[in-house]
């Protein structure tokens, strides 16, 4: 019997979602405990290790293993990829009219409050 693949980034994103939803930091075991499914220790920690390097995850050594915690709320996590699929661009200005032209009325608005001109 063979098991269904995760989609790309699936079980990253499951992961974030158990260390958003614990109360304190968690090891790489306690993390793999609370995943639905029977996934290997050595898989949780290198998706571990990766969104640690990918700035999504601090960690704290914890004996033997580290345990993680998320950076941000989802809404920050949110921001940080938005303002990295942006960052570096040449064409920064095309970039922000074209996201504020897929805006809806109200997320306009909502924009425009933010930035104090609304």
């Amino acid at each position: 019997m063979t098991r269904a693949r995760r989609a790309a980034g699936a079980l990253e994103s499951e992961i974030m979602t158990v260390l958003q939803r614990a109360a304190e930091p968690l090891t790489p075991a306690a993390v793999r405990q609370r995943l639905d499914g029977d996934l290997a220790y050595t898989t949780v920690v290198t998706i571990l290790t990766r969104m640690h390097g990918k700035g999504l995850l601090v960690r704290s050594k914890s004996g033997r293993a580290y345990r993680y915690m998320p950076v941000s709320d989802e809404p920050g996590l949110v921001a940080r990829r938005m303002y990295q699929a942006m960052d570096g661009r040449p064409d920064r200005a095309a970039v922000l009219a074209r996201f504020v032209e897929s805006l809806t009325d109200q997320d306009e608005r909502l924009v425009r409050s933010l930035l104090g001109g609304g």
